[in-house]
């Protein structure tokens, strides 16, 4: 090995390392559009069945059949924003009708009225606070600060909304529009293979984010009976961020059931803990629980076990990995990635044992 060949090593080394710093600068630089992307693909992949009904059955023309299936997918967020929007002005005109003692005498009565009844010392929540320091984090002029924030960034909101619309109409127009754009990774001789695994992970997936929707439409009409059952203010809007937090498996329940049972307890405040207060919170609790059950044992093994073709054993191992590798992020990804990393490992990787056993179900 002369020097010109270990120079030309060297200099390929540095270049190959600038090109792949270069790669990562310009990612992230984009993140933004790749994240619209990423959100116009998952819409795409719900709204697929939708317009193959249209073409199919309806006999729509497949531009007609991407509009309509587009606008209902518009129709749907736009009736989750309506139904907020009364929400907030309702919560905005009891904020400025707010009696500050009124309220601080009935978190005392319940404060008092809990440790009565569990026979626990009374909690003094101010001197709680003071010794976390959470007052020195709180500034008034958080408050014009948050609102002045929102509105310079609402028009980056539609920017983006117009964004995920526009990409998410081709991705549903031209079925193979995402594919043909992945052909430039792949080796001519892989090419069939690749087309063939992308074809195949594009249908488990599509199954995938459908079952996710019917999952959160039955989790949202359960909980709503639940909490219009108990009286609970704004039930609807409850239920509907308690389901979307089920998007977070595992953990989504815990969050969900702590807002629930919070706003259950500010729904009765000033009302008696023992004969009030705690027999609503212990069934609505019971109710929640049974909802989950019905979800865990009924709901989740039909739904994803048949949409992506995994044994519940094998989803709840890999949400447990991709979790502990990245977080609450991690969570909500993993069952989409496994199913891709299982579809491309049966394509390319067919000839290990492991691999037939994981992969005999696709």
């Amino acid at each position: 090995m002369n020097s010109k060949t270990i120079s030309y090593g060297i200099i390929r080394a540095i270049a190959i390392i600038v090109g792949v710093l270069l790669l990562l600068w310009f990612l992230y630089k984009i993140q933004s559009i790749l994240l619209y992307i990423t959100f116009a693909a998952v819409i795409s992949l719900m709204g697929r069945p939708l317009v193959f009904f249209l073409k199919k059955r309806l006999r729509f023309n497949n531009t007609i059949a991407v509009v309509f299936s587009l606008f209902i997918t518009i129709g749907l967020f736009l009736s989750i924003f309506l139904l907020f929007v009364p929400i907030i002005a309702e919560q905005g005109q009891l904020i400025g009708e707010i009696d500050i003692n009124q309220i601080g005498d009935d978190f005392d009565r319940l404060n008092q009225d809990i440790s009565d009844y569990f026979n626990v010392e009374k909690l003094n929540f101010v001197e709680l606070i003071k010794q976390t320091d959470l007052m020195q984090f709180f500034d008034i002029k958080v408050i014009p600060n948050a609102i002045n924030s929102f509105l310079s960034g609402f028009g980056a909101i539609l920017i983006g909304l117009f964004s995920v619309l526009f990409i998410t109409f081709f991705l549903l127009k031209d079925s193979k529009l995402l594919e043909n754009s992945m052909l430039v990774f792949a080796k001519k001789e892989h090419e069939t293979s690749f087309m063939r695994a992308f074809t195949k992970i594009k249908n488990l997936l599509s199954r995938y984010f459908v079952g996710l929707l019917l999952q959160i439409l039955i989790l949202f009409v359960l909980y709503t009976i639940l909490l219009l059952v108990f009286g609970v203010h704004n039930a609807i809007a409850v239920a509907l961020i308690a389901a979307i937090f089920n998007l977070i498996p595992y953990v989504g329940p815990l969050f969900g059931g702590a807002l629930v049972l919070i706003l259950a307890t500010t729904s009765n405040l000033g009302l008696d803990f023992q004969s009030v207060i705690l027999p609503k919170l212990t069934y609505i609790l019971i109710g929640y629980i049974m909802i989950q059950l019905i979800d865990n044992f009924l709901n989740q093994p039909l739904i994803f076990g048949n949409s992506v073709k995994s044994h519940p054993l094998e989803i709840f191992l890999a949400i447990l990995i991709f979790g502990a590798l990245f977080g609450i992020g991690g969570l909500i990804v993993a069952v989409p990635f496994y199913t891709a990393i299982k579809v491309i490992a049966k394509e390319f990787l067919s000839e290990y044992k492991i691999v037939k056993q994981l992969t005999k179900e696709l």
